[in-house]
């Protein structure tokens, strides 16, 4: 199972999901089981580490971050199983890269596995730090909820 997370950047919300996901993962014994990755739409943070803000936001919460930004490209449409973009906007660039139906069923918002009603995962970029536990807890309950639908399809 291979899943790719995608904001614009590649410094807030995706690099935090993926780390979010690797703690669940290895805190369940699943880690094995799953290959996880994150982008950027955009090229503007390419080989960057996540944001200084997204990073204490993390360890805070006991997660720690090593990723190194990058830029989606259409391979990755090929290669991973799910991809899950922060928001409508990262949605439709990523469709945008395809007409392929199977490569489209593969790109999903995530916050379809949020438990509490929204549809985006807000951008905390231009915020405070209130903005960054916001969406460190929008992901960790989306991630609890993608977890058991992976779980509930017998993917892992």
């Amino acid at each position: 199972m291979k899943v790719l997370f995608v904001c614009l950047g590649n410094i807030c919300r995706s690099p935090l999901a993926e780390g979010i996901l690797r703690h669940k993962l290895k805190l369940s014994g699943l880690e094995s089981n799953v290959r996880v990755d994150s982008c950027g739409t955009s090229n503007f943070h390419i080989g960057d580490l996540p944001d200084s803000r997204t990073r204490r936001n993390a360890e805070k919460n006991g997660v720690i971050l090593d990723h190194r930004g990058r830029q989606l490209s259409a391979d990755d449409l090929d290669y991973f199983d799910f991809i899950l973009a922060m928001d409508r906007s990262n949605h439709n660039n990523i469709l945008q890269l395809t007409d392929d139906q199977a490569q489209r069923n593969k790109v999903k918002l995530m916050r379809e596995f949020d438990t509490e009603e929204g549809e985006e995962v807000p951008d905390p970029y231009y915020g405070g730090e209130d903005g960054f536990q916001e969406v460190f807890d929008i992901l960790d309950r989306s991630m609890d909820g993608f977890i058991a639908h992976l779980q509930s399809k017998g993917l892992i």
